[in-house]
């Protein structure tokens, strides 16, 4: 999935998913073409809220599915193995609850798995980008974290463009995500300005048809995607 020339991904939040039907929506979307999910944890610290654990990762696993977990917790490194073993193909932890950013990526590639480092919206990218060389994947948060369904920040931006020319002019192997209020009034702003992986949790869940929202947003996204690299 991790390529060198990306391909803009839509990557439905399990976080916004219905539990009660979980896996046919995961099933909907899987044939509508989505590779890629998320899988949120929280801890009730470092957000106001409490999420998955790695039996959530292996749901998706078991359905054939890329895996990210977003890890918004105040000690990342600790659980960073347990979602590691469960299947995540990347853990992403945040630089705010990191001391070293550049050892605490290397941890997470030294688990087998990829690398991702996430910057809240109040958080400068600087620091971000000074760890691009171990990021598989750079993380932009555009609402603060914690619950789904919030408005999307589109002044978070200049971040996502800062790092689309870091990456582009360095020729790292690096996907730009961007996670937050991203649906289908926002989603071309986001990939205008560099983004290749967007996160949508209820934009996808939870809309009526969550195969055919995919499919929309993916449409919008490769489009406005393009029209910024030409």
């Amino acid at each position: 999935m991790m390529t060198a020339t990306k391909t803009p991904t839509i990557v439905p939040s399990l976080l916004a998913g219905d539990l009660t039907r979980l896996g046919e929506q995961l099933d909907a979307v899987k044939a509508a073409g989505c590779g890629w999910v998320s899988v949120d944890v929280m801890d009730g610290h470092f957000v106001p809220n409490l999420s998955f654990g790695p039996d959530f990762v292996r749901l998706a696993k078991a359905r054939g599915f890329f895996v990210d977990t977003h890890l918004m917790v105040t000690n990342p490194l600790d659980v960073a193995p347990w979602f590691a073993e469960a299947g995540s193909d990347v853990v992403t932890c945040h630089l705010e609850a990191v001391g070293d950013a550049k050892a605490a990526l290397k941890s997470i590639r030294a688990l087998g798995a990829k690398s991702g480092l996430a910057v809240k919206p109040k958080t400068p990218v600087d620091g971000l980008v000074a760890a691009l060389e171990l990021c598989d994947l750079a993380l932009v948060m555009t609402v603060e974290p914690g619950f789904g369904g919030q408005k999307f920040m589109a002044d978070m931006m200049p971040k996502i463009e800062r790092l689309r020319r870091e990456i582009d002019s360095r020729r790292l192997d690096c996907w730009i995500q961007v996670d937050g209020g991203v649906g289908a009034s926002t989603i071309e702003t986001a990939a205008r300005a560099g983004a290749d992986s967007l996160v949508a949790g209820s934009a996808v869940f939870g809309a009526k048809d969550c195969a055919a929202a995919f499919r929309e947003l993916e449409a919008k996204a490769r489009a406005a995607f393009g029209s910024k690299k030409k």
